[in-house]
């Protein structure tokens, strides 16, 4: 940190016209500064800009800086105003951003139910296309399962054994998949 006379000697020469001089006040000040946002607000891009705002704002208002006066405590006052205006800003931003997401959900829900309503019954007509296409059995153990049976019942009714029935059941699974694949292709 500077001495106040340092402060006060830097700081005559930025008035007298050297605007360079105002670099070693922003040296002198960037880290307790940073440090200060830092510790309010969590990005480091915003802390970043925020400084940089403080800074500015420092030195276009210099003017108002009594001489005598801590410094470090008068730019923080300037951060803590930026600050202010920051969270105030990405409230109305947030609030702004909901608000059109809600709006953008509600103008598009229609089309989407529409889309997918239309999407689910073009795919059961084809999956319903594609188990007329298999064999008997395996389509009755597909309708079988759809209804619910259970595998015992239907190793009973085709006198064979739950374990056939589930690698029927595998099979009649294979090749629906791959009939789909190709029909959606």
């Amino acid at each position: 940190m500077l001495e106040p006379s340092e402060v006060a000697n830097i700081l005559e020469e930025v008035v007298r016209g050297n605007r360079d001089a105002f670099r070693q006040i922003v040296r002198a000040y960037s880290l307790p500064l940073r440090s200060y946002l830092a510790s309010q607000i969590h990005s480091m891009e915003d802390v970043d800009d925020l400084a940089q705002e403080v800074f500015l704002a420092a030195f276009r208002n210099l003017a108002t800086f009594r001489r005598g006066d801590d410094f470090g405590a008068w730019l923080r006052g300037i951060a803590r105003n930026k600050l202010y205006a920051h969270w105030r800003q990405t409230s109305r931003r947030k609030r702004a951003m909901e608000a059109f997401r809600e709006e953008v959900a509600h103008i598009v829900e229609a089309d989407l139910e529409s889309a997918a309503a239309n999407d689910r019954s073009e795919i059961i007509e084809i999956l319903l296309r594609c188990i007329e296409k298999l064999p008997e059995k395996l389509r009755r153990v597909v309708r079988g399962g759809l209804d619910g049976e259970k595998p015992a019942v239907l190793a009973e009714i085709f006198a064979t054994s739950v374990g056939a029935i589930y690698t029927l059941h595998y099979r009649a699974n294979q090749l629906l998949r791959d009939c789909l694949q190709k029909e959606l292709d």
